[in-house]
């Protein structure tokens, strides 16, 4: 069965191939298979997935504020994927905020730039104090 954390890397990736074209449903399902998401975790994959989706705007307009000038164009798709992932998860999820946090810098040491990490942790950490 697959991890959680393994979860959030494929909504990630989801997120991030979405933001170049849209995602279909046959290609969310071959790659969930792909990485051997299933059962109640492609579920939970595909509802956040989902639901990330359903939310950007709202939650555009939360990170604005925090990035700096407010400009999303000088963020990465990775990073910006990542973000509206953790931001997801803090206003909506049961989860610990700092677990939260804790997972989106591991999802950017792997995925992200080399400053990736230290750029969601102060988003998310200011993100977290205000929510």
């Amino acid at each position: 069965m697959a991890t959680r954390h393994q979860v959030r890397q494929a909504v990630v990736s989801l997120l991030y191939s979405n933001e170049i074209n849209p995602v279909t449903a046959t290609f969310e399902e071959e790659f969930l298979e792909e990485k051997k998401i299933r059962n109640e975790r492609k579920y939970e994959a595909q509802q956040t997935f989902k639901e990330v989706l359903a939310n950007k705007e709202k939650l555009d307009e939360i990170l604005k504020p925090y990035l700096k000038d407010g400009d999303f164009s000088k963020v990465g798709a990775t990073e910006l994927a990542i973000l509206r992932l953790g931001l997801y998860e803090m206003k909506f999820s049961q989860t610990d905020k700092a677990v939260i946090i804790n997972e989106a810098i591991e999802l950017a040491k792997e995925l992200g730039s080399d400053q990736a990490p230290k750029f969601i942790n102060g988003v998310l950490d200011k993100l977290k104090g205000d929510l």
